[in-house]
């Protein structure tokens, strides 16, 4: 009989569940982005995985390998000088015409809507280095950001 005709079993046809993708690049920290990935990794190990579903146990494991892995990776950033823009800094920058306010962190502690971006995204690449008062190409536009503040972030 052809191989085209015999089905071992619905599992072969599945999707296969590969490991979550680790960020490429240094696994940069801020004091509360190390202690934010060690609450997770904490919260993770507590859970009871016994009355668990085995895909939602698999799943599990997945999740918690990744923080197992960021938590070993993470480079605690010394706290930044605030005289130009880096890694942990608070910057208000100004880009067509209005005024925005960003935190340079690490990507899982990365988020956009809470004005954390990771120092790894486009914009901070950008900005990286540069001091209050100077502009910089972003986005294939010269001058597009000018820098307007630099603060040192102190997060809880």
């Amino acid at each position: 009989m052809s191989v085209a005709f015999r089905r071992e079993g619905d599992d072969e046809h599945m999707e296969p569940k590969f490991e979550l993708p680790i960020p490429p690049g240094p696994n940069w920290v801020t004091a509360r982005g190390l202690r934010l990935t060690r609450e997770k990794v904490e919260a993770l190990e507590a859970v009871d995985l016994s009355g668990m579903a085995e895909e939602d146990a698999k799943k599990h494991g997945r999740l918690l390998r990744y923080w197992r892995t960021r938590l070993a990776t993470a480079e605690l950033r010394p706290v930044a000088t605030g005289d130009a823009v880096a890694f942990g800094c608070r910057v208000t920058y100004r880009i067509n015409g209005r005024d925005k306010t960003v935190v340079l962190v690490g990507d899982d502690e990365a988020d956009p809507a809470e004005g954390r971006i990771s120092f790894s995204a486009p914009l901070a690449r950008a900005m990286m280095d540069a001091t209050v008062g100077e502009t910089v190409d972003f986005a294939g536009k010269p001058d597009a950001v000018e820098i307007v503040d630099i603060a040192v972030a102190v997060e809880p």
